[in-house]
């Protein structure tokens, strides 16, 4: 059975009359005829019976004419989706990202780029998770960009820089370093730690600042994200080391720099390499790499 078949079936189920199908679908008569007793053989039962010199549909013509119409009205919807979605003019774009780039750095370039694009209708798919997660859902086509830090050993994405951050410590209200505009690195490491989970791409850098200090962090608590981090820091579970981002500067921790530490968190622009995207998608990321690209 081939999409051929189908629309010759339907074409003369419409128009009861080989005839005047064939001349419709721009076929001779014996063609016509032939896809359809091929049909008809394929399915095991005959699909039309004589009337004079039309034809009507058989019982189990009927039958198959409700499945046949619905399988070509599916690929008429997805043939016009897909050339929506792929046009210059219209498209969507998924974009995965760690979860502090949502609340300021994404509803810019999201909105920046839509501003300069007008003419065009573009939407947006929007997900967050750790760097990990977004890591893997590039490599899977989840998303057509992603937003994280880097990782190394990935041969078949495209990292480019496009933000950074500076990591603050977050101490709980009434916390002996509460109050103070800023602290050593030693001052931070001698209290209990919330660490990151392995999955984050800032586990492996902070614990890297660590081993560079000479010192083992007590870890008593990981997880994911920063504002889970602070949260638990509010109340009084340990401190932490966490990205400068608005949201966790919300939260009600006291932040502290971090004497004499100038590391910088970039963030990333993340895509597969050699794989094709839609028009919208490539614009998307060219204009991120025009407006946003830093130099390391």
């Amino acid at each position: 059975m081939n999409l051929n078949q189908l629309h010759y079936f339907v074409t003369l189920a419409h128009m009861e009359h080989y005839t005047n199908a064939a001349q419709k679908l721009s076929i001779t008569q014996p063609s016509l005829s032939h896809a359809i007793s091929s049909l008809e053989e394929e399915l095991g039962t005959s699909l039309f019976e004589r009337q004079g010199r039309n034809v009507a549909l058989t019982k189990y013509g009927r039958l198959f004419m409700e499945y046949a119409e619905e399988a070509l009205d599916i690929l008429d919807a997805g043939i016009k989706k897909t050339k929506a979605m792929t046009s210059e003019k219209s498209g969507k774009v998924d974009i995965g990202y760690i979860y502090t780039q949502g609340s300021e750095f994404i509803p810019e370039l999201v909105s920046g780029f839509l501003e300069t694009n007008k003419d065009k209708q573009v939407d947006f798919g929007f997900s967050n998770g750790i760097t990990k997660e977004i890591v893997q859902g590039v490599k899977e086509e989840k998303y057509d960009i992603g937003f994280c830090s880097m990782v190394s050993g990935e041969k078949e994405l495209e990292f480019i820089p496009v933000s950074q951050e500076k990591l603050v410590a977050a101490v709980p209200p009434g916390h002996p370093l509460a109050g103070r505009r800023k602290a050593s690195f030693e001052e931070i490491a001698s209290y209990p730690q919330i660490f990151f989970n392995k999955g984050s791409g800032l586990r492996g850098v902070i614990s890297q600042i660590f081993k560079d200090y000479g010192m083992k962090p007590d870890i008593v608590y990981t997880v994911d994200e920063d504002s889970a981090m602070v949260g638990l820091v509010t109340r009084g579970f340990g401190v932490c080391i966490v990205p400068d981002a608005a949201t966790v500067r919300s939260m009600k921790a006291s932040f502290l720099e971090i004497e004499n530490l100038d590391y910088r968190r970039f963030i990333y622009m993340v895509t597969l390499k050699n794989k094709y995207q839609a028009p919208i998608a490539r614009m998307f990321a060219d204009y991120v790499k025009d407006y946003y690209s830093l130099k390391k």
